[in-house]
């Protein structure tokens, strides 16, 4: 019997690592270059985070024309927004309109994980394997994973035990759930379980909402969006795009210059009321140094803490409701339509896990100290291991055997949060060390992309094979990222900005705090600098000519 040879690994020039926003444009920036290509994605469909988050209620946080692809012309000018702030549904249909519009898809192998991606020193490329079996050689690989992909259930022990319906909120059915005449337990009060609890609120027959740490969430005030406003924005796209793109928190939110103590009583208190009025995020532009004055933060916090006392009617859940012992926006800042209102419900009960806590998930239910809760269904939105979890999830082998897992052990490290020392020919897009969770993520992606881009058509030019940051270099930007760090109040909470919400996951904000807009400054001056920080190796052939 005559056993056929193994098949070859196909040979690429990339690998792209997420179907999200920024692997959908790295797919579409990387082919329009003439590059063969390969992208996979773990999911079902294009979407990220908006393929898997179906729950009730999901709706972005940023204006819709803002939070949209910047790149194509042709998409801002056939796409029009219907809301304000859009809603998963119409966050899917405008992906699958950018996907069919640029004949994205047939790049993508879905339902497909990456488990291992390998350096080749000697041949200077990535060896990657999926789970399907298959064995690819590239020249770069593209980590397009996204800040938040890898959800995390709440660290409770029984809850392989709970007999009811278990709904993660990251992982939510792709068929409606019905909760109708159903008890209900929400655990998590971030952004997820907010947008969930106004909407189950309204349909559960009753809805216990187990709450740790609350939240400051303001109102959305979401709105439909007329004709004539959309037609007004397709004209003016290009300029609302450059200002997003200079701006610190690469989006149109107007922004500030102006200090808290610098009006008076009166004045400050008028213009948070307007803040309250407008939505949105305008309360967190309306002052520039409310997340480095504490006592500034104190008084806008106070004031949001006033809102939710004159909103609930029971003074003691207002109470419970009231976020204390942090800075208001160190956590992720939310918004809702109904959130606090929801409480006055008679079917609706918050559960106050600071002076109750969660003892065990139960066959029936969940206990607390004080007793067991029945439940029909349960619902998880926990949230995710941010920044670094997609990373470490599969095995990433570098230089001389290096791992990303044991590099990061104490902590994500990167140069400009594209790249990490020991790794070359390794991007990321909205990685750790840059702005990620704190702009726009659309902007930073598009912005990394272009970056990998001009450093792939650099290393052609040059007849260059490898580029990687020197270890100096990635250590100058850590210590830059922390030192700024310092200056802001977002270390002063417990979040997954931070790995707080990770059992054992090293401590420390990996993010770039100095705004968007001096982050492209930064990578842009590395660039004209030669490269700043990075070194390359050269092919066999432009060493010999």
């Amino acid at each position: 019997m005559q056993n056929n040879p193994p098949t070859p690994p196909r040979r690429l020039d990339v690998v792209i690592v997420g179907g999200g926003f920024g692997g959908m444009y790295a797919t579409y920036k990387f082919r329009e270059m003439g590059l063969r290509i390969q992208s996979f994605e773990a999911g079902g469909d294009l979407g990220g985070v908006w393929y898997w988050n179906r729950y009730p209620g999901a709706r972005v946080d940023l204006p819709s024309i803002d939070y949209s692809f910047s790149f194509s012309p042709e998409v801002e000018q056939e796409w029009s927004w219907s809301e304000q702030f859009a809603a998963q549904p119409e966050l899917l249909a405008y992906i699958d309109f950018v996907a069919r519009r640029l004949d994205l898809r047939q790049h993508f192998q879905f339902n497909t994980r990456v488990t291992s991606a390998v350096w080749d020193e000697a041949r200077k490329l990535w060896s990657v394997k999926t789970d399907q079996g298959e064995t690819l050689e590239a020249t770069y690989c593209i980590m397009a994973t996204g800040p938040l992909s890898v959800p995390k259930d709440p660290e409770i022990p029984g809850i392989a035990r709970f007999q009811g319906q278990l709904l993660r909120a990251a992982r939510w059915p792709h068929q409606p759930v019905s909760f109708a005449g159903k008890r209900v337990g929400v655990i998590g009060t971030g952004s997820t379980g907010i947008q969930i609890v106004q909407e189950v609120g309204k349909e559960a027959g009753e809805l216990f909402v187990y709450q740790r740490t609350p939240s400051f969430t303001m109102p959305m005030r979401n709105e439909q969006l007329e004709p004539e406003y959309v037609a007004e924005v397709k004209r003016h796209y290009a300029g609302i795009r450059e200002s997003a793109r200079n701006s610190a928190v690469g989006g149109v939110r107007p922004q500030s210059t102006r200090a808290f103590f610098s009006v008076t009583p009166r004045q400050r208190q008028q213009l948070l009321e307007d803040a309250w009025k407008n939505g949105g995020l305008a309360m967190l532009g309306t002052f520039s140094d409310l997340m480095s004055n504490p006592e500034a933060n104190e008084h806008v916090a106070e004031f949001v803490r006033g809102k939710i006392g004159e909103m609930v009617e029971d003074p003691a859940t207002a109470e419970a409701l009231k976020p204390r012992g942090y800075p208001i926006f160190a956590r992720r800042p939310c918004l809702d339509s109904s959130y606090y209102e929801t409480y006055n419900r008679p079917n609706v009960h918050l559960v106050d896990c600071l002076t109750d806590p969660i003892v065990e998930i139960t066959e029936k239910g969940v206990r607390t100290e004080s007793g067991e809760i029945q439940l029909d269904v349960l619902i998880f939105a926990t949230g995710y291991d941010g920044l670094t979890g997609a990373l470490l999830a599969f095995d990433v082998v570098g230089k001389d055997g290096r791992r990303v897992n044991d590099k990061w052990q104490d902590g994500a490290r990167s140069y400009l949060g594209l790249m990490m020392e020991g790794f070359p020919n390794l991007f990321m897009t909205t990685g750790p060390n840059g702005p990620a969770a704190l702009a726009n993520i659309i902007r930073i992606s598009e912005h990394d992309v272009d970056w990998i881009a001009a450093a792939m058509v650099h290393m052609e030019q040059e007849g260059l094979a490898s580029i990687e940051p020197t270890a100096e270099a990635e250590q100058g930007w850590m210590d830059l990222v922390y030192e700024l760090s310092q200056r802001t109040l977002l270390t002063k909470a417990k979040t997954w900005y931070v790995g707080a919400n990770v059992k054992d996951k090293p401590l420390g904000l990996t993010l770039f705090t100095g705004g968007f807009a001096k982050y492209r400054e930064l990578t842009s001056a590395a660039v004209r600098d030669g490269y700043r920080g990075f070194v390359f190796e050269r092919t066999r052939e432009s060493v010999e000519a």
